[in-house]
């Protein structure tokens, strides 16, 4: 539960960072780490993700592999003691 919180509040400060407003960048992580359908805002409904920058396309998409896998499956990929042969 830490460590989803923690995804989910750096992922809304890097995209409040690159220029959302804050109801775009916690609709748009909520959606994508969630996997709940559309967000807020610039998100919403009746818009789509074209207007956001390149980088936050490419950290919503590691949102939603983090939603969709977990976790601790995906941030365990990033340990170096994953890659160490036994």
């Amino acid at each position: 539960l830490i460590l989803y919180i923690s995804v989910f509040l750096l992922s809304t400060l890097a995209m409040s960072a690159m220029g959302l407003d804050l109801m775009s960048a916690v609709g748009s992580v909520a959606a994508t780490l969630g996997n709940i359908g559309p967000g807020f805002g610039l998100v919403g409904p009746t818009c789509n993700y074209s207007a956001l920058p390149a980088l936050g396309k490419w950290l919503l998409s590691f949102c939603m592999l983090v939603g969709r896998l977990e976790v601790y499956t995906v941030l365990s990929l990033f340990v170096p003691g994953f890659w160490r042969k036994p």
